[in-house]
């Protein structure tokens, strides 16, 4: 290959047009290096709530001395006796509790955060160790047969959420076509049939939660109907970037802020922020709370959940409209044209008989004509080839963005 044909490759269409596709790998390939690395690389306690049983003097200056040790790395607060500890780490109000005495106990739940229960345990165990008295772990809530890391759950939702965003480019982009109720309908379809696998997998298959699987399921189709009519609302105005946003909202900083592997407290300001209002952190305290803690936080949980889905809705519905009018306009310009082009055909074989033209002259009008018919059915003929050519290229964009989301 010549140096001239190598320049000539590098400045074709379809080199700008493979570079101009690299762009949206590369920048997830960012993306989830700043989120990921971001949220996990580095994980230590900021404010980790915990609790000190008891209510005398010297069990006060302990827990003001733990305080000092720590630092802002822990909240410690002094509770009365045993069951007031054991009502809080139930509420999910602390993420353990220390008993002193001849024989201490430190109380965690393990279902609510597994490496929080490991934090406090070797926060206290080196103190019962300096009294030379073995320390006992009690967990309040512990995880179900299926789920001995405490980690099943969040898995749980990297699958629904897979299922969900990675459906959004078959319905924002291969049914870009389709009527935007008739995609709202298939919204509503494909998040029941993902709600349904969620609730095979927490059930059935791997036995994650040993009761409220129907509340699984609900909080699943909840979840997934809102991440999908965000997403096929954002393909109207995001194109092919949509397998990107979607990776933002719903992986990059979903997975990241859901409380999954750390909670709030052992993260960053900023991802620890989210999860107060980001829907993976809805979804995924919501089932927490259902299943192992007596559905004290579920409300929050669902609400969330339920306003990401009116955020969908109000996408989608924006979407609609928008599409309305680009219809609307398009129509009325191909409309014009088609006027225009028909009032030329029109003088063009008019305008000898206003002149006065006799018999003879309009004959000969009569074989100009034909020509200009035939250029017209030349330019339809040319105008089809183009809309061929755009439609062709819409197939591939499409294919190539189904491509980049299922393989991500």
């Amino acid at each position: 290959m010549t140096t001239g044909s190598t320049v000539q490759g590098l400045r074709s269409p379809a080199m700008r047009h493979v570079l101009t596709h690299l762009i949206t790998p590369l920048l997830m390939c960012l993306g989830m290096g700043l989120a990921y690395l971001g949220a996990f690389a580095a994980p230590s306690p900021h404010h980790l709530p915990v609790a000190v049983v008891g209510t005398t003097a010297e069990v006060k200056v302990f827990a003001q001395t733990v305080q000092d040790k720590a630092g802002n790395a822990l909240d410690v607060r002094t509770v009365p006796d045993r069951q007031t500890a054991a009502d809080e780490l139930m509420a999910r109000d602390i993420s353990g509790a220390y008993i002193p005495g001849a024989h201490p106990e430190v109380l965690v739940a393990a279902a609510g955060s597994d490496t929080s229960a490991t934090v406090v345990e070797q926060i206290f165990t080196p103190v019962a160790a300096a009294q030379g008295a073995p320390l006992t772990i009690t967990d309040l809530a512990p995880t179900a047969h299926g789920d001995p890391t405490g980690q099943a759950l969040f898995f749980l939702l990297v699958a629904v959420s897979i299922g969900s965003y990675a459906s959004v480019a078959v319905l924002g982009g291969v049914g870009g076509s389709l009527p935007m109720k008739l995609r709202a309908l298939l919204v509503v379809g494909t998040s029941f049939v993902v709600s349904l696998l969620g609730a095979l997998f927490a059930g059935p298959l791997f036995h994650l939660v040993s009761h409220g699987l129907w509340g699984v399921w609900a909080m699943s189709w909840l979840y997934s109907a809102g991440i999908l009519f965000v997403g096929v609302g954002l393909h109207t105005f995001l194109k092919r970037w949509t397998t990107l946003g979607v990776m933002v909202l719903f992986v990059m900083l979903n997975f990241t802020s859901s409380g999954g592997i750390y909670e709030p407290a052992l993260q960053n300001g900023f991802f620890g922020s989210l999860h107060a209002f980001w829907n993976g952190a809805g979804y995924l305290e919501g089932n927490r709370d259902l299943v192992y803690f007596h559905s004290h936080g579920l409300p929050r949980g669902i609400w969330t959940l339920a306003i990401w889905l009116v955020v969908g809705l109000a996408v989608t519905t924006i979407a609609g409209v928008v599409e309305r009018c680009r219809a609307a306009a398009a129509s009325d310009a191909a409309l014009s044209d088609g006027v225009a082009s028909g009032a030329v055909v029109s003088d063009t074989v008019a305008l000898p008989v206003l002149a006065g033209a006799t018999a003879v002259d309009a004959a000969t009008v009569l074989r100009t004509a034909a020509p200009v018919g035939a250029d017209k059915r030349q330019a339809g003929a040319a105008e089809r080839a183009v809309r061929a050519e755009r439609a062709e290229q819409v197939e591939e964009d499409v294919e190539e963005e189904v491509e980049e989301a299922v393989g991500v």
